[in-house]
C-alpha cells in the first residue's frame, strides 16, 4: 500500500459517533527507532499485563531482513511497511505520518504517542494509560520562538498559506488525541509548503506539527510535551545518559521535579517518558525501575 493510499484510508471519520460494539479505547505507541530496540526488556515489564489496552507500532529506518522479535513479545510483528528517515528532512515527517495512519486503521486506538528506541517510561502502564486516556488535551510541545533558532528559519515563501505570526517551534516527541492524527494525516494544504520550504537549517520536525495543530486545533492541545529531555549541556543534540547516570534520585527528579497543570490541575507529574537512554543503561534500569515504577511481576 502506498503512502498516499494509506493515508487515505486513516483519514477516514465515522459519521456515527456511537461504535456499534463495546469498544475499551487503546494507547498506540508509536516506534520511531534507527535500529533494533536496545531497552526492549524494559518496554516489555512495562507492557506485561495490558495486552488489551495498547496497541505498537514500530518504524525501522533500516533493513533488518528476517530478523524478529521472539513470539512472546510485545514487539513481535509489529514492525510495519518502513522507509528511510533522515533528521531533520522530510522524509522524519513522513516516517511520523505513516506511523501515525498504520496507528488509525484501529479504530479502538484513542491515543497516540511517539517515541524513539532511547526512550523509558517513568511511570508503570496504569499511570500512563489513565493520564492520557483522561486527558482533555492532547501534549504536542508548540511556542512562539524569537530567536534565529525559531523565528529565524520562518521561509518568506511560505506565506500566504503559513504567516510569521503563526510559526511555531516544538518537541519532536509527541502524544495526540485521535481528533489530531487524523489532522496530522490528511493535511495536504500545509505539508507541501513545509515540505519544500522548510530544509536544514529550517528543521521539519520542530517546525511543521507545532504549527499545523496551532492552526488547526489549538484549544486541544497542551502546548507541553510529556518527553524529558536534557538539552542543559547545549548542542544540537540533547544529553545522552550512560549507566553511570542511573540511580532512584535521577529518576524521582525527572518524575516530580517539574510543575504543570494536568485538566487545569497543578500536578508534578509532567512526563511520562524521557530520553535518550543509551543501550548500556538496560541493566542498571532493569534493576531499578521495577520496583520504583512498580511493574507488574
Amino acid at each position: 500500500m502506498s503512502d498516499e493510499e494509506l493515508a487515505w484510508r486513516a483519514s477516514m471519520v465515522p459519521r456515527i459517533l456511537e461504535y456499534p460494539h463495546n469498544r475499551t479505547p487503546k494507547v498506540a505507541f508509536m516506534f520511531l527507532s534507527r535500529w533494533r530496540l536496545p531497552l526492549a526488556p524494559l518496554w516489555e515489564r512495562f507492557f506485561k499485563g495490558h495486552q488489551n489496552l495498547y496497541s505498537i507500532y514500530l518504524h525501522i529506518s533500516v533493513e533488518l531482513g528476517n530478523d524478529e522479535m521472539p513470539e512472546t513479545s510485545a514487539f513481535y510483528r509489529r514492525r510495519i511497511p518502513s522507509k528511510p528517515a533522515q533528521w531533520g528532512r522530510a522524509s522524519m515527517m513522513d516516517s511520523e505520518r505513516r506511523l501515525l495512519a498504520n496507528a488509525l486503521l484501529d479504530f479502538s486506538n484513542e491515543r497516540f504517542v511517539l517515541l524513539s528506541e532511547t526512550c523509558i517510561p517513568l511511570f508503570n502502564f496504569t499511570t500512563v494509560y489513565s493520564y492520557l486516556i483522561n486527558s482533555n488535551q492532547s501534549f504536542l510541545g508548540s511556542f512562539d520562538d524569537p530567536r534565529p533558532m525559531g523565528r529565524g528559519r520562518y521561509n518568506k515563501r511560505m506565506w500566504p498559506t503559513v504567516l510569521l505570526s503563526e510559526w511555531r517551534k516544538g518537541s519532536q516527541w509527541f502524544e495526540v488525541h485521535r481528533k489530531i492524527a487524523v489532522e496530522i494525516v490528511s493535511d495536504v494544504e500545509y505539508y507541501p509548503v513545509f515540505r519544500d520550504h522548510c530544509k536544514p537549517p529550517c528543521y521539519m520536525d520542530e517546525h511543521y506539527l507545532p504549527t499545523l495543530v496551532t492552526k488547526v486545533c489549538p484549544g486541544v492541545n497542551s502546548n507541553r510535551s510529556i518527553t524529558w529531555v536534557d538539552w542543559s549541556r547545549g548542542g544540537s543534540h540533547p544529553t545522552t545518559f550512560t549507566r553511570t547516570d542511573m540511580s532512584r534520585m535521577f529518576l524521582n527528579r525527572i518524575r516530580h521535579g517539574f510543575n504543570c497543570t494536568y485538566n487545569g490541575i497543578a500536578t508534578s507529574i509532567c512526563f511520562l517518558f524521557a530520553r535518550k537512554f543509551h543501550p548500556n543503561t538496560l541493566q542498571p534500569l532493569l534493576k531499578i525501575a521495577p520496583p520504583l515504577l512498580g511493574f507488574v511481576p
